[in-house]
């Protein structure tokens, strides 16, 4: 199958709204030995995806992505900023002027991004941040041999486990990192906004297959 922009467009819409209905979640989490105000960021962000959405006109996918992750680098509030703005920013740089995505382009995305990552934050699996989710969410599309709708449930699935684990982990970045030990027992709320990326993608691709039948 193909990624349309009607259906891109889909997608990032369900993603606005499931970090929308989980903000006061992922604010509770980041205050425990954070700043508490994580869920207030990701709600920017949520809203900087409605307004792309709502007013993409002719631009391409390529175009689009880029705009959304300026304004999310542009959001204050923390790191989640930069680091989302980032993380989606990455998602451009495979693309030209591309009207529809198809597996193998999307895979490179997500790869993208994960490389764009790396260029901005040490952490890796095992440091209690968004990169428990990002990097399983990522190696499990790369490796999936299935469609677009295998791709991204392979990397919903990644993500969620990789951000339950880190309630096993003490956080080594952050605020949180002076806490130590004591962080073990409560999930990173950066990789439950991840995971929620995640899911939102894949959940609207299916409502919008959904609606298409």
């Amino acid at each position: 199958m193909l990624l349309s922009k009607k259906t891109f467009s889909a997608m990032l819409k369900h993603t606005e709204d499931l970090w929308l209905k989980n903000v006061d979640q992922l604010s509770d989490i980041d205050s425990r030995f954070g700043d508490g105000d994580h869920g207030i960021t990701i709600g920017k962000i949520a809203r900087a995806i409605n307004e792309c959405v709502e007013n993409w006109g002719d631009e391409s996918i390529r175009e689009t992505i880029i705009s959304l992750s300026e304004k999310i680098l542009g959001i204050s509030g923390g790191s989640a900023g930069p680091l989302y703005g980032t993380l989606i920013g990455g998602l451009a740089l495979p693309l030209s002027d591309e009207n529809e995505i198809d597996g193998e382009l999307l895979k490179k995305m997500l790869q993208e991004s994960y490389n764009e990552m790396t260029n901005i934050t040490k952490a890796r699996v095992g440091d209690k941040t968004m990169m428990d989710a990002l990097i399983p969410a990522v190696e499990a599309a790369v490796a999936s041999s299935g469609d677009i709708p295998d791709i991204l449930s392979a990397a919903a699935k990644a993500a969620a486990q990789g951000a339950a684990t880190t309630e096993n982990f003490a956080s080594k970045f952050g605020r949180a990192r002076s806490y130590g030990e004591k962080t073990i027992g409560t999930p990173d709320t950066g990789a439950i906004s991840t995971s929620l990326l995640f899911q939102g993608l894949y959940e609207g691709l299916v409502n919008q297959q959904k609606n298409q039948v």
